[in-house]
């Protein structure tokens, strides 16, 4: 990518990452973790079987953006007690990264993650990374009031909560098409590409500004580019 290229960020004042599998590589052992914890409580709070409850997950994550989602809006589940037992897994998977911090905290104006998953959750995730303190705030499911991206008034009530204008924000995600809505907003949106086939449906569409293969590396050199105008 060339400086050229990255001047389009030149006003950019508010940068938003997505958290899991943007951060950091995508694991299938942690992933594996997390699909077992979620099958696990539906079988426990649904009445259902190992097979019947694979399919419910995958069936309201499909339609819903979310798993949890779907549990509440049909079975009544109170979405702390889901999130609280699905995220307790083992993140040693994850590997710090320092360089990623560094070149997110030299990004200039607010640096925020826009996740849907909880704040515990997030919090876990930027300790174990040790980049905690590249960022300013972060924004999670419940700030969405449980209406998980890709919905547009995901990303509102981030804006909202910000006070951000789209037109200088940038978003940075490994689902291709919850870029989606932030480029129909105006932000310059940023893919990071995963092994997951269902997370890249969509990445060669026009809603796509950038793909950074290597995060560290184009953070780093958008910064560069800001400090150097």
């Amino acid at each position: 990518m060339s400086a050229r290229d990255l001047t389009v960020f030149a006003d950019v004042d508010l940068w938003i990452f997505d958290l899991d599998n943007t951060l950091y590589p995508r694991h299938e052992g942690l992933w594996a973790q997390v699909h077992e914890r979620m099958q696990r409580f539906i079988m426990e709070n649904v009445g259902l079987d190992r097979e019947a409850a694979a399919a419910m997950q995958s069936d309201y994550f499909q339609k819903y953006g979310l798993t949890m989602r779907g549990l509440m809006l049909h079975h009544g589940v109170e979405p702390d007690a889901f999130n609280d037992y699905v995220h307790d897994v083992d993140l040693s998977e994850i590997a710090p990264n320092p360089a990623l911090g560094e070149a997110i905290a030299a990004l200039p104006g607010r640096r925020i993650i826009h996740s849907n998953a909880t704040l515990g959750h997030v919090g876990k995730v930027l300790a174990r990374l040790g980049i905690a303190h590249a960022f300013d705030e972060a924004y999670d499911i419940v700030t969405s009031r449980y209406t998980p991206k890709p919905a547009e008034s995901s990303y509102r009530r981030v804006l909202e909560e910000t006070g951000g204008e789209p037109s200088r924000a940038a978003m940075f995600e490994d689902i291709a098409h919850n870029l989606k809505v932030p480029h129909a907003l105006g932000m310059r949106c940023v893919h990071v590409p995963t092994d997951c086939d269902w997370a890249s449906l969509g990445a060669g569409e026009d809603h796509i500004h950038f793909v950074a293969e290597d995060l560290t590396a184009f953070v780093r050199d958008v910064a560069e580019m800001r400090s150097a105008a």
